[in-house]
């Protein structure tokens, strides 16, 4: 018998924590749409595993707060995935974020926020995980690959898929135009999708997310 949990926003926009690894493209997209009220959402913090970042300054432009953890200031991997978890959960998140991040999150900052994790990869999931997926693409002649919007689960890229986005392979295509043409849909991808759950909430039955 299939099982199915809803969750619904906690508040009204919705609170966003976003984490970033670089240059925070996605980040600045999701900032951006927050501006607009009929939006839902609001980005009430942004966390890193770096410090010196744009993405960082981008959040400082925006009068965002932010925090950094560095796994390598802690002494096991487990007890920087706990000091991330709290630091996130003193904002209260009603979705979090992985945009560019290039850490992965531990059991124990999932299970404070199950169902609420969310990522993206720059393919057709279950296609080619891992992060050199555009490459791989390229090397299998796949014609069609894309992007996929997902929550986050304890393996790689291998959660419940949220949506996904269709990118032609076109002929003469190299590694870095084709995982630019992904990032554009990625991107719009995301910022539609968040904004989607962020006003009306999601359901997981089994693997079928559904948005309305």
């Amino acid at each position: 018998m299939a099982s199915t949990l809803t969750v619904l926003p906690s508040h009204t926009p919705a609170r966003l924590v976003v984490f970033v690894s670089g240059s925070g493209t996605n980040l600045q997209a999701l900032l951006d749409a927050c501006r607009d009220p009929a939006y839902g959402a609001e980005v009430v913090a942004v966390g890193a595993d770096r410090d010196g970042i744009a993405a960082l300054d981008r959040a400082a432009a925006a009068g965002v707060p932010t925090f950094v953890h560095r796994v390598k200031d802690y002494p096991h991997r487990a007890d920087w995935d706990r000091a991330v978890r709290d630091a996130a959960v003193a904002y209260e998140p009603d979705l979090l974020i992985s945009a560019g991040f290039m850490k992965l999150f531990g059991a124990e900052f999932l299970a404070a926020f199950p169902q609420r994790v969310v990522n993206t990869h720059p393919a057709l999931s279950p296609a080619f995980p891992g992060m050199l997926a555009p490459r791989d693409a390229l090397e299998y002649g796949v014609k069609i690959t894309g992007a996929t919007l997902f929550m986050v689960s304890d393996g790689i890229d291998d959660g419940p898929v949220i949506a996904q986005r269709a990118v032609p392979v076109e002929d003469g295509d190299d590694e870095a135009g084709l995982h630019e043409r992904i990032k554009i849909a990625e991107r719009a991808m995301l910022v539609e999708s968040v904004g989607r759950m962020a006003r009306g909430g999601w359901s997981i039955t089994d693997r079928k997310v559904t948005v309305p």
